[in-house]
């Protein structure tokens, strides 16, 4: 046991050093993800909320971005969190067993560990924040002290701001032991989480709960497909190690122990799982949303191995599975032109050349980019600029575009417009990139309603096929300025529109409102409500509408929520 103890002190400072300097040469070489340089906009507007989560994804970034506008900086924090993460994992396991090889060979398995020793996302700031959690909380269980409980509520505030899938992790931890709730330390550990967290129920409540609509009711808005679930089991075993993943998970499930800390991972471990698992009957679930329990997952793994001993050709296997991973790794900062031809690879590489070719044709404007909140998001990062904005039609989810004011900057006035396809309709310039060829041309005096809120006051639930609707529009006006949606005088037209979707499709194009616009004039910041009339599907069924503002040359947004509607005969 002594012997443990040292090797323990000697191998896990240079296994920590190790996984530091591969991944800040990972976080330095390697070309953004997509969604990095959304959350990197997210930290030029600091604020208590975003469309898609809490903000403290933004902060990692904007602390590593001052330092450097380079990927190595968006990526510092991570790094720093991630590596101190698994040193206080190992805190918490030592306490019961010391076999500190095992634990690395466990923590180099995983491949979702991998992806977030570097990768920005908000699953980074739950990572490192899911690891203090488990660290403070052995030790509350310990010594129920007004300290220990004040730094537990800290972290458990810092784990509601990381990711909204906090609460699966508080919900199954005090699942797991009732007698909390007979600790006075704890009810003032609730009082402090909820208290610090009241400034980003304020920001959903100001902002008209975007977070709530997007994650609950959007994600669910498609129709169950099989392949939600397959994809979701094959994914856990693939995240866990695609070669010693299914063995992971068959040590951890027969871990068996009385401790109350014990009993928290196990709760964690099943009820994340398993909660994901059915979720999956109601839309897809993405395979990273299981990342606490994949801490469990090791945490009980490495338990059950060192009780029972670790078979030989589970070493093997696990050092391949290292190997394999690290090879992938390498793979995206070296480009090997045999493998450049898989889009995925390939699109890690070249995003800043992309970005400055279309800068050349746009220079200092405002670039317009259709349905792609990531594309706009890369073009903004690489030129280090807010210029990229992008137009989500009515096709596409709302995302945290919908909310910024950036367009404030170029409606009215002059934009440039890209688009996949070419517009035989207008002049346009042909950019020739490494990621493709893609159109631009400009836009004079752009007329856009992407931010324009429309709510239907007095629809009810349920409908007559094939009827003419009589009903009341409130149309609100988020801009600085008054806007019209009448065309007299207009150089680009306005279309008030509806439509049904079913399974998250429209069923017909949409048609107009029947309404007089020509005196819909709002002015900044307030509201309207005009008469309007609607026809209903002539098929019964449910139905979700919509209501859109298309203005030329655009496609239309979305401006209204999914407004649920249940056609009868």
């Amino acid at each position: 046991m002594l012997d443990q103890v040292r090797n323990s002190k000697s191998i896990l400072p240079i296994f920590l050093a190790i996984w530091a300097l591969v991944n800040f040469i990972q976080a330095f070489f390697m070309d953004l993800h997509p969604d990095e340089a959304y959350y990197w906009l997210y930290s030029k507007f600091l604020a208590w909320g975003y469309f898609d989560h809490p903000p403290m994804v933004a902060l990692f970034i904007k602390i590593g971005d001052s330092l450097t506008h380079t990927p190595f900086g968006l990526r510092m924090v991570t790094v720093i969190t991630t590596t101190t993460a698994f040193y206080l994992l190992w805190k918490v396991v030592s306490v019961y067993t010391q076999n500190i090889k095992l634990f690395i060979l466990l923590a180099g398995s995983i491949v979702l560990f991998h992806v977030y020793g570097f990768i920005t996302t908000p699953d980074s700031p739950l990572f490192f924040f899911t690891a203090l959690f488990f660290y403070f909380y052995q030790r509350y269980l310990k010594k129920d002290s007004y300290l220990t409980a004040s730094i537990l509520a800290f972290v458990i505030a810092c784990l509601l701001y990381s990711k909204y899938h906090a609460v699966l992790i508080l919900f199954f931890t005090i699942l797991s032991n009732f007698k909390l709730f007979k600790r006075g330390s704890f009810w003032l550990i609730i009082l402090f989480a909820f208290t610090a967290f009241i400034p980003h129920l304020w920001w959903q409540i100001q902002n008209n709960y975007p977070s709530f609509y997007y994650h609950i009711l959007d994600r669910s808005a498609e129709a169950y497909r099989a392949e939600f679930t397959y994809q979701y089991v094959v994914g856990q075993l693939l995240l866990a190690g695609p070669l010693v993943g299914w063995f992971l998970y068959s040590s951890a499930s027969r871990y068996k122990s009385g401790d109350d800390f014990i009993k928290a991972l196990q709760f964690n471990f099943y009820g994340i799982f398993i909660f994901f698992f059915f979720s999956t009957f109601k839309g897809r679930v993405e395979a990273h949303w299981t990342l606490p329990a994949m801490i469990c997952l090791m945490l009980l793994a490495y338990l059950q191995l060192s009780k029972k001993g670790v078979p030989v050709w589970f070493i093997k296997a696990a050092v391949i599975n290292i190997a394999l991973i690290m090879m992938l790794r390498i793979v995206l900062i070296i480009p090997i032109p045999l493998l450049m031809k898989n889009n995925l690879i390939k699109s890690y590489f070249g995003t800043e050349e992309w970005a400055l070719e279309i800068h050349k044709f746009a220079g200092e404007s405002p670039v317009l980019f259709e349905n792609s909140f990531q594309l706009a998001s890369k073009y903004n990062y690489y030129t280090n600029s807010t210029k990229g904005f992008s137009y989500d039609s009515r096709n596409y989810r709302k995302n945290q575009y919908d909310i910024w004011p950036l367009d404030n900057e170029f409606r009215n006035g002059r934009a440039y417009y890209l688009l996949p396809q070419p517009d035989l309709s207008k002049k346009m310039d042909t950019i020739s990139t490494n990621k493709g060829v893609v159109f631009g041309t400009w836009i004079d005096q752009v007329r856009m309603y992407q931010r324009v809120n429309i709510i239907p006051l007095d629809i009810s639930e349920k409908l007559k096929a094939g009827i003419t609707l009589r009903l009341r529009l409130q149309i609100a006006n988020p801009y600085p300025d008054t806007i019209t949606l009448g065309n007299r005088n207009q150089f680009w037209k306005c279309f008030l529109e509806y439509g049904y979707k079913v399974d998250n499709k429209f069923i017909d194009p949409l048609v107009a409102i029947e309404a007089n616009l020509e005196d819909a004039v709002i002015a900044p910041g307030q509201s309207i409500v005009i008469p309007a009339i609607i026809k209903t599907p002539n098929r019964a069924g449910k139905y979700k509408l919509e209501f859109s503002i298309r203005t030329e040359p655009f496609a239309g947004s979305r401006n209204s929520g999914r407004i649920a509607v249940d056609v009868t005969k």
